[in-house]
């Protein structure tokens, strides 16, 4: 009678690796939430957002190279018949909604850009309204119906401090800007590795923000000059380190492991944590917590978010915010990194 009641109190091997999927996630939202704090302290010391993306991108893409490289083993056909799906990568998915991303951060609570950010599927979901002119379901009216209510209560419109008005603009830029990846990206159907996409993507969106630098379109700048992080003045490498390696390198590949674990529509649930360890992150190391009527107007988008994707009616690209590429068969990726 001993050996059921142990087999019983036994994980199948589903259950255990979806359990540990789910820690490796969390792992990956808590390193992606780390982004704003490190981006906030580097800018408040003088660096110009479009400076700190091209050092991330471009330190974490050194990192990953050879990596993608082992991972490519020699095929080269899959970069030159995938050049498009990296391009868009680079472009939209990690140089436009990290760069709108750290410009909404430098204005705003690093909680509030985020929250802003995560709106993307609640413009997704309206846009195909409005293109098919076929109601959604009701699960998915009343996620973007809350969402948009968080939206107002996060901008506490009628509160005495106001939100910088074009913080909230480059916010919804980056929304914008990854609703428009998610739906490039979804027509996509390669076999080019996850972390070789990753690699390239990075590689073309640090390219693109050196050559809009050098240009002068975008202002550059950066100061070696000591920043405080959780009380603390250090040196100014440190939260360029911590950008590069846990906030990039790590989330991408834990990402790239959990989606894989769990598949791109748990992932993208257990992604929603990012905002709760964003808040959490900028609140231990930059003292930075947003008011209580915004942090009701955050779950608010969070319960929202929930609610559409959970929603099997609502046709929208199976990925979440920041979240890996998945599987080799099929293109997903992550917001602003």
């Amino acid at each position: 009678m001993e050996q059921p009641k142990s087999a019983s109190r036994a994980l199948s091997p589903a259950a255990a690796a979806g359990a540990s999927g789910i820690l490796i996630a969390l792992l990956s939202s808590a390193v992606f939430g780390l982004s704003g704090s490190f981006a906030k302290s580097l800018m408040e010391a003088g660096w110009t957002p479009a400076t700190a993306v091209a050092f991330r991108m471009g330190g974490a893409a050194l990192v990953l190279l050879v990596p993608a490289l082992i991972a490519l083993h020699g095929r080269w056909y899959q970069v030159r018949q995938n050049w498009k799906t990296i391009g868009l990568f680079g472009l939209v998915g990690v140089a436009g909604c990290q760069f709108f991303y750290f410009n909404a951060v430098e204005r705003l609570s690093v909680g509030v850009a985020l929250l802003l950010e995560f709106l993307a599927p609640v413009l997704m979901v309206l846009w195909m309204w409005f293109r098919s002119r076929r109601r959604p379901g009701t699960a998915t009216i009343f996620g973007a119906a809350a969402a948009v209510v968080g939206l107002v209560l996060v901008l506490d419109l009628g509160g005495d401090l106001r939100v910088d008005p074009l913080g909230v603009a480059w916010g919804l830029a980056a929304a914008v800007c990854l609703a428009m990846y998610f739906f490039i990206t979804a027509k996509q159907n390669d076999t080019l590795p996850p972390l070789v996409l990753t690699t390239g993507g990075l590689l073309v969106g640090a390219g693109t923000m050196l050559l809009l630098g050098l240009t002068g379109l975008l202002p550059t700048g950066f100061s070696t000059a000591d920043v405080e992080l959780a009380g603390w003045v250090t040196r100014w490498w440190v939260p360029l380190i911590g950008l590069v390696l846990l906030s990039t390198v790590l989330a991408y590949v834990t990402g790239i492991i959990a989606a894989r674990a769990l598949g791109p529509r748990v992932a993208s649930f257990v992604s929603l944590t990012e905002v709760l360890f964003a808040v959490l992150w900028a609140w231990l190391l930059l003292s930075e917590l947003p008011r209580t009527i915004q942090l009701v107007g955050g779950a608010l988008i969070v319960t929202g978010l929930v609610l559409v994707r959970s929603d099997k009616h609502t046709d929208l690209p199976d990925v979440g915010a920041e979240e890996a590429p998945e599987t080799s068969d099929q293109v997903t990726g992550r917001r602003r990194l």
